[in-house]
């Protein structure tokens, strides 16, 4: 059950920083509902890590989080913020998630 709300927490990890991006290119009052957007999405992401790292390992919940929140927030880019899609790019994302599987495989 933790492992699944880690994931959620990754998922919403991806929601705050693709918030950024579009308060970024926001003005008025889209940026501030944008800006809210952000704030929600962090304090649930945030929630739900502590919530998972009771009965995970710190060291491999924060890396499985931060790995669903920089993989998320690459694809986001390349797929809402015109980011190119680079063969290094991709490549280097590819491994990452080979390193989440990997670490998720090794934890108890």
């Amino acid at each position: 059950m933790n492992w699944i709300l880690l994931i959620i927490a990754g998922l919403f990890e991806v929601g705050f920083t693709s918030c950024l991006g579009k308060a970024k290119q926001a003005t008025g009052i889209a940026a501030t509902y944008w800006y809210i957007g952000f704030i929600v999405c962090l304090t649930v992401s945030m929630v739900l890590l502590v919530k998972a790292t009771q009965t995970l390992p710190i060291g491999t919940a924060y890396a499985v989080w931060t790995g669903i929140g920089a993989v998320g927030t690459v694809l986001m880019g390349i797929f809402f913020f015109k980011e190119p899609a680079e063969f290094w790019r991709l490549f280097f994302i590819t491994t990452l998630i080979a390193s989440i599987v990997g670490l998720k495989a090794v934890s108890n």
